[in-house]
């Protein structure tokens, strides 16, 4: 396969992608955003907690 044919068969492809509204992308984006920044802060309450139990069992023993 030539990079001629490549280019052609991958526009041709391009054409039939379902490609999401500025809306959609809108709503997406924010929602990725959203669940990140709630696994962060779970994700750093059990590191707070964690560290909390290892400096008082493990640490002070």
């Amino acid at each position: 396969m030539s990079i001629k044919q490549y280019i052609s068969e991958t526009k041709s492809e391009m054409k039939h992608v379902s490609w999401p509204t500025r809306k959609q992308t809108i709503v997406y984006t924010t929602l990725v955003i959203v669940v990140s920044l709630v696994v962060a802060l779970y994700v750093s309450g059990l590191d707070t907690v964690f560290t909390s139990l290892f400096t008082q069992f493990v640490l002070r023993s």
